[in-house]
């Protein structure tokens, strides 16, 4: 008789012993699918912090690239800010013949937040080329309303931007200056630096509080 059951145990498994197994292999499958989404979270997290990094250094750069070109022409404003945007006049980095561009910078509020944003104008090489876009500058500033859309590009969220000078060995915050080349001509018209203090939305990608600092190219040199 023992024999007889010895051989039937032996042809399978019994119902609880195959719920016992249905039930672990349910929980491992569990346990690996929760291991597998913590995965796919913390890349695709990665994934924007570090779109996010790549759009803020993009937009520091061209910052920097922007201040490094600013130039003191007869009868144009070099650099103006009034607290809420800066204007600037600047060389023309990539035209054929030899021009200027108008380029401001301004944090505007839109359908999906607030955005620190750029504008520039054609290539410019009159006067009255000049007058007309450091116009547009503001007016885009205030609204973007009927300029074209390929001159206005939307960097990054911002809650928040300010801008201090260094001069006379010191920072100070700024709520508005002009340096205006009519009473003051060359590269000693700009600040020796200027400080940009960005305060990032916050978000998946990167918050808190981003300070930048310039100094004016030729600092060095009128040291000396």
């Amino acid at each position: 008789m023992a024999a007889c059951r010895s051989e039937r145990r032996s042809g399978g498994f019994t119902l609880i012993e195959l719920m016992v197994a249905i039930a672990i292999m349910a929980l491992l499958a569990l346990m690996s699918w929760r291991g597998l989404e913590g995965m796919a979270r913390t890349t695709r997290a990665n994934q924007v912090r570090g779109d996010a990094v790549l759009t803020l250094q993009t937009a520091l750069a061209q910052w920097s690239v922007d201040l490094d070109a600013v130039a003191a022409l007869p009868q144009t404003k070099a650099l103006e800010w009034d607290g809420r945007v800066l204007r600037l006049t600047r060389r023309a980095s990539a035209a054929a013949t030899p021009a200027m561009l108008v380029v401001a910078w301004t944090l505007r509020p839109g359908p999906d937040g607030s955005f620190w944003r750029r504008w520039q104008s054609p290539p410019l090489t009159r006067f009255g080329e000049w007058q007309q876009a450091w116009q547009l500058a503001e007016a885009w500033a205030r609204d973007g309303a009927g300029l074209p859309a390929d001159a206005d590009v939307a960097l990054l969220p911002l809650q928040g931007w300010q801008l201090a000078t260094f001069q006379n060995a010191r920072w100070t915050v700024a709520p508005n200056f002009g340096i205006d080349s009519r009473t003051v001509a060359g590269q000693e018209a700009l600040p020796d630096g200027l400080r940009l203090v960005l305060t990032l939305a916050p978000g998946d990608g990167l918050s808190g509080v981003i300070t930048r600092d310039w100094v004016r190219p030729s600092y060095g040199e009128s040291k000396q």
